[in-house]
């Protein structure tokens, strides 16, 4: 059961005061018949509520795919960048959340949703849910250089104002200039600040994988879409 007034609120972009104005206008029916009472108790599942002729349904969880471009941040608040929800075209998109975060400079795969629970599944340290990323560096690494860098992160580094390493992760070369972390952990700029205990810069940085969801390669950058039921399962 629901007030009418905040169903109108949940189900439309009109808020709670806007909704009752809507009401005494004569614009709502309930069940085929006029009505104007906002506080009037509503079986959400059964009753047929109609806005100017437009049934309307509360809009349930959803679980979201984004190829994350550059310069797209992942704050509520709109700011000096466009808001990675902007990007997504679906009713009440405000109330997505973003899975964990992506610097504006970082693309690669975001996961957006309005489960609180499923987002604290993936987030949780406790959950030690990997995470996969691509990083174009400043210096190129070989050899005996590549080995050290690779031990180094298999051990835990000591970043900058941290008070205790890193987790162990895995560092591989896909060439002298481009490298593939994976880490369990989510501490502020953590690739980035990993690579400058290391010794180098991070040009670029790409999310490809979290846990064993990796971003469709059919989505280009900006482009977004549902998770499968399967894909929800895994986390």
């Amino acid at each position: 059961m629901m007030r009418l007034d905040r169903f109108l609120s949940e189900t439309t972009p009109l808020t709670r005061s806007l909704a009752k104005r809507a009401l005494k206008n004569g614009e709502v029916t309930l069940n085929g018949e006029p009505i104007k009472q906002s506080a009037t108790q509503i079986d959400t599942d059964n009753d047929v509520v109609v806005l100017n002729g437009e049934r309307l349904a509360l809009v349930g969880l959803r679980y979201i795919m984004l190829h994350k471009p550059v310069d797209v941040e992942c704050n509520a608040r709109r700011g000096l960048y466009q808001r990675a929800i902007d990007l997504i075209d679906l009713p009440k998109a405000d109330r997505l959340q973003p899975v964990g975060r992506l610097d504006v400079d970082t693309t690669g795969l975001l996961l957006l949703t309005d489960d609180g629970q499923w987002s604290h599944r993936v987030t949780s340290p406790r959950h030690r849910c990997a995470k996969v990323y691509i990083a174009e560096l400043a210096e190129p690494v070989e050899g005996a250089a590549a080995e050290w860098a690779i031990g180094q992160v298999a051990e835990g580094i000591m970043l900058d104002g941290e008070e205790t390493p890193t987790q162990p992760a895995t560092l591989r070369f896909l060439s002298p200039s481009q490298a593939e972390l994976t880490i369990t952990e989510g501490r502020y700029h953590q690739v980035k600040r990993m690579f400058a205990a290391l010794g180098n810069h991070v040009n670029s940085l790409h999310r490809s994988s979290i846990g064993y969801l990796a971003l469709d390669a059919n989505l280009a950058p900006g482009e977004w879409r549902e998770l499968t039921a399967d894909e929800i399962a895994l986390f």
